[in-house]
């Protein structure tokens, strides 16, 4: 499979901003080729980075403007076949079924037993998927930055990440291992970033995506955590920042996947 991906970002800075940013495709060592190009630019001026290693693969790059600045910020890459499948050590299965600031599992264990019983393994991933699918309503700028997953099952409405965060909420509940991926999803109508569900079962970690609208096997990772709060594409370490331009674009070689939502898929 060969994938395409780009991101345009454009957001202004106020004085002694540190942004950290994460846009890059995973690093994979499995990938046949990675071929990618990154221009941070002020003022027609390159933008000095430091890229920093994040868990899963992920690559943040670390800014600092001392004066108030607009910046500019291109990314594509060509990535052409399928990345190893990530494993998981011991601590990773702790930290990944304990409640997090948007997965609130302690409140959704009654919730999770009440629909999914004594459910485990693949049917348990599926039966969560089509119920987080059918419970909710995706309504693009329905949810706040602050909403988690019990404000999201309260108002049955939200965006990729609420989906998620239900998602991910109710399988740690049911003391699987779960968290946030942060991806180019080829397909996706409106095209923007998205954000799925991994679950860890048989020994590695399957991606969910509760909204159904694009198909995971085409899916590109860009980093994971415990939720939204370790993923964000574009976050501030002190001071402020306004984003005035999103653009973001995923194309595969071909025909895209078809989409079995009952399949167990890796990201890659």
């Amino acid at each position: 499979m060969e994938r395409h991906v780009s991101a345009q970002l454009v957001f202004k800075t106020a004085a002694n901003t540190k942004v950290a940013m994460a846009i890059a495709v995973a690093a994979n060592p499995g990938y046949e080729s990675l071929s990618e190009t990154l221009a941070i630019e002020c003022g027609g001026t390159e933008v000095p980075y430091k890229e920093l290693q994040d868990h899963h693969g992920g690559r943040f790059q670390y800014m600092e403007f001392s004066e108030p600045s607009e910046v500019t910020v291109n990314y594509s890459a060509d990535v052409v076949g399928r990345g190893i499948a990530d494993s998981a050590d011991p601590m990773e299965l702790i930290r990944y079924v304990r409640p997090s600031r948007y997965a609130e599992s302690d409140r959704l264990l009654p919730t999770s037993y009440a629909e999914f019983g004594t459910m485990q393994g693949a049917g348990l991933l599926e039966a969560v998927r089509n119920w987080v699918n059918g419970e909710l309503r995706y309504v693009s700028g329905s949810s706040r930055g602050t909403d988690g997953a019990v404000e999201t099952l309260l108002h049955r409405r939200g965006v990729c990440r609420d989906f998620a965060h239900l998602a991910i909420a109710l399988l740690r509940s049911k003391d699987v291992p779960a968290r946030l991926a942060a991806v180019y999803a080829p397909g996706l109508s409106p095209m923007d970033f998205h954000a799925v569900a991994e679950a860890y079962i048989d020994g590695a970690w399957h991606v969910i995506d509760p909204t159904g609208l694009a198909p995971r096997e085409a899916m590109l990772r860009i980093t994971a955590g415990r939720d939204s709060s370790d993923t964000a594409f574009l976050s501030t370490v002190g001071g402020s920042l306004t984003l005035k331009t999103l653009k973001v674009a995923a194309t595969v070689e071909g025909e895209l996947p078809v989409e079995d939502p009952g399949q167990l898929i890796t990201l890659g």
